[in-house]
């Protein structure tokens, strides 16, 4: 996902606040865990590393030394904040050596066995006040928190890459989580300069949930042979605003990465259809094609990341477009990503602004999908759906409740 132009690295702190300001703990050191530890220390606080890789973490503080330097030359920041910010940065090889913390992130790949044992061992040895959060994209919080000691400190904040940019963090709360440590966590992101946003812990939480069918219908209708990815991805960018297709944010995102999210989601909603993973995806995957990261994906790609792509049909796309719902991507999609919000915030699950700010800051939509709803109407998005379901029939297309008990306005 490209960076929002609007993001900006955040403020940095005197080394006169480290002394009032918690340590942070972060365990893992790889992308996500050296981008929230630069957030943290950018900040102003002290910051652990824990990574049991010695050259691992040794690889990241020299990545994280380069990304300061080009900001000192991009007069980003001081190269006295350069320094303070490196300084503020240590690292531990296990966590019974983690200094006492008043946060902690975890930050090692998704695995729910894996981070099982780390919040175990992090009870263990860190105070009972300690906030334990985790980073992860699609894990059951309260599966995560089973097993802890005080698991009303347990929470995920769901940090969006890369960290130093993205502004959005996911606050998501287990049935465990103290509403108190959500509010403490969701108004330190905010000194952190991020922007929160509150979700309980469902599939996906609010951005993995929600932007499904932008993928997912665009796959379908090429399965179908209603148009070509170039000509789906061009009325979608050209025509609905978004800043990629969702072919050239597959292949960029990876297609393996977003079959496996697309693959949690549908697996945590018990096989629910409307999360169903595609032929077409799955087909890519088998094949090698994972996009821009293996040279080949929905399209090919050059060795300088230069893509190579047959034009849209534009003669084809006037056609669809203003069509039948079921072959008008745009307005398919559209209907689709409404309904699938409505439906979050009708479960109660997040707030209708916290919805449409976590979709534009964390997928960069043009607008947020419950304002679109209201724009485009909610009773035409309950037709459209109802429309849809007729004509492929299946499960998949079914209204929210919200879109059809007269609730939103």
């Amino acid at each position: 996902m490209d960076v929002d132009a609007n993001d900006r690295e955040q403020p940095t702190h005197s080394g006169e606040d480290d002394a009032r300001l918690g340590r942070v703990g972060v365990i893992g050191s790889g992308a996500m865990g050296i981008g929230i530890a630069q957030v943290a220390a950018t900040a102003g606080h002290r910051v652990t590393l824990v990574d049991r890789d010695a050259a691992v973490v040794d690889a990241a503080l020299t990545r994280l030394g380069g990304t300061l330097a080009r900001l000192v030359a991009k007069g980003r920041v001081t190269d006295v904040e350069r320094v303070d910010i490196l300084a503020r940065i240590g690292a531990v090889e296990t966590i019974a050596e983690l200094p006492e913390c008043s946060l902690v992130i975890e930050a090692v790949p998704e695995s729910l066995e894996l981070k099982r044992e780390v919040f175990t061992e992090l009870a263990e040895h860190q105070p009972a006040t300690t906030l334990l959060a985790t980073n992860t994209s699609s894990i059951d919080i309260g599966a995560i928190a089973d097993d802890v000691t005080e698991p009303e400190r347990v929470l995920g904040l769901h940090f969006f890459n890369p960290p130093p940019l993205m502004r959005l963090v996911e606050v998501v709360h287990a049935k465990q989580t103290s509403r108190a440590y959500v509010d403490h966590a969701a108004a330190l992101m905010q000194t952190w300069g991020k922007t929160p946003v509150r979700c309980a812990s469902t599939p996906g939480f609010i951005v993995n949930r929600v932007a499904r069918p932008f993928y997912g219908e665009a796959q379908r209708l090429v399965e179908t042979g209603v148009a070509d990815p170039a000509t789906i991805d061009a009325i979608l960018r050209e025509r609905g605003g978004f800043p990629m297709g969702p072919f050239e944010l597959t292949d960029f995102i990876g297609q393996d990465v977003n079959l496996a999210v697309g693959t949690s989601v549908w697996e945590q909603t018990e096989h629910d259809e409307r999360y169903a993973p595609t032929q077409f995806q799955q087909q890519l995957v088998a094949e090698g094609r994972l996009g821009r990261k293996s040279g080949h994906g929905v399209y090919a790609y050059t060795a300088d990341g230069t893509v190579e792509r047959p034009e849209p049909d534009a003669a084809l796309a006037d056609r669809l477009v203003g069509g039948l719902i079921e072959t008008d991507p745009l307005a398919r999609t559209l209907a689709m990503l409404v309904n699938e919000a409505v439906d979050l915030v009708h479960r109660g699950e997040a707030s209708a602004d916290d919805v449409d700010t976590a979709m534009v800051l964390g997928v960069r939509y043009p607008k947020g999908p419950i304002a679109w709803g209201r724009e485009i109407g909610f009773s035409v998005v309950a037709d459209q759906i109802r429309a849809l379901d007729a004509a492929l029939p299946g499960g998949r297309y079914r209204p929210s409740p919200a879109l059809t008990d007269g609730s939103l306005t």
